[in-house]
């Protein structure tokens, strides 16, 4: 490690700070068990937080399986939509040893970068969820919290001082990038990290209102903080154990207030019937109340797994399913609504933030070029939320 990087104190000062964190129950999470499986109570810092989770939950069944990966828990579940549902029940602590990776799309122009996960999968109950029907969660569908933060930031770091400038790591690809902070308390950690680093830069995703533990660090603009959002009625339709979106515009200000560069995604965009007037005053209401650094739009994008899973909670013919196109086999394999479909749906987003925003950065998310094309954007290619 190079001498401009005090990574030896930063981890110290970390550790101290951990000792004083008292971890307290996640919102919107409830787990009926806990499950502690391999590396995560192998170093007394990882027992010590092993302990304050635990203890947050007092009426949670404890089981110790130290010879388990944490991939590796079987819930005794065989029915899909159970398994779905109990993983939602169940935290399980153990450690990632592939936790910072490259991505690696391709059929879309979604700019590959680097990603980290200090977290697996989310609580949050979203009827759409991607994350739901992806290969490493279908099979082990619990929250998982990864006790090996440690390691996750040297990494980063020897990444980060090889590229030799500023660069991203995106925590949200494989989860909630907040939601289980109250109780791990690893933003403060993290925001130190990167405040601290010459090159290394965090992007976050969230649907979290729960912002107590950034707002008093001082993270040098150097950690860039997105929120998901969608208007209040896809919100209520969808999105069921989930902070309102009207919390999550609340929380959203408020780390604006903090200094920190604030950015929203507003995806999966629904078709509802009413779709037009519906975004539109969402997005008037969001634009007006939050100074945005960035938007980046999406549409519902989802590989066939996640998407036999949404009919299984909603039904066949549901409002997500019932326009959905057959997966692309010649693109990224996700289904998603006619192309002609989506430029107008774009097109009608895009002029309501220009009418409020003119300046305002816009992205799109898991797009095509053509998509790009017809809306006089190719500019903006690989300008979204992931990267700088």
């Amino acid at each position: 490690m190079g001498s401009n990087f005090p990574s030896e104190r930063l981890f110290n000062d970390a550790a101290r700070a951990d000792n004083k964190y008292m971890s307290r129950p996640a919102r919107c999470f409830a787990p009926h068990q806990i499950i502690l499986t391999k590396g995560s109570t192998n170093t007394p810092q990882r027992q010590q937080l092993a302990e304050a989770i635990c203890r947050a939950y007092p009426k949670a069944e404890i089981q110790e399986q130290p010879n388990i990966h944490h991939n590796k828990v079987d819930l005794g579940v065989s029915n899909r939509l159970g398994l779905h549902y109990e993983g939602k029940r169940t935290l399980v602590l153990g450690e990632h040893l592939s936790s910072v990776r490259h991505s690696d799309e391709d059929g879309n122009t979604c700019p590959n970068y680097w990603h980290f996960s200090p977290y697996g999968f989310c609580p949050y109950g979203c009827d759409y969820c991607y994350l739901a029907g992806s290969r490493g969660v279908r099979f082990s569908p619990t929250v998982k919290v990864f006790m090996n933060l440690d390691e996750m930031l040297d990494r980063i770091n020897t990444v980060a001082r090889k590229r030799g400038r500023p660069m991203p790591f995106y925590l949200g690809k494989l989860q909630d990038g907040l939601a289980l902070d109250r109780l791990t308390g690893y933003s403060r950690r993290m925001i130190r990290f990167f405040a601290d680093h010459p090159y290394a830069r965090m992007t976050v995703l969230t649907k979290s209102v729960d912002v107590e533990n950034l707002l008093d660090l001082d993270h040098r603009k150097h950690a860039i903080l997105s929120w998901t959002t969608n208007p209040p009625d896809v919100d209520r339709q969808f999105e069921p154990n989930t902070p309102s979106v009207g919390k999550r515009i609340q929380a959203m200000r408020q780390c604006a207030a903090a200094g920190y560069p604030v950015r929203a995604v507003v995806m999966p965009i629904i078709p509802l019937d009413n779709w037009r007037d519906v975004y539109e005053v969402f997005l008037r209401d969001l634009l007006m109340r939050v100074p945005l650094s960035r938007i980046t739009l999406g549409g519902t994008c989802i590989y066939k797994p996640a998407l036999q899973l949404v009919d299984l909670k909603l039904g066949r013919g549901n409002a997500i399913s019932r326009d959905l196109q057959s997966p692309d086999i010649d693109g990224d394999r996700r289904a998603r609504y006619a192309e002609g479909q989506r430029v107008d749906i774009y097109r009608h987003l895009i002029q309501t933030i220009r009418s409020i925003q003119p300046e305002l950065q816009i992205g799109l998310c898991l797009e095509h070029t053509s998509v790009f094309e017809a809306l006089g954007m190719t500019p903006a290619i690989g300008q979204c939320n992931c990267l700088l």
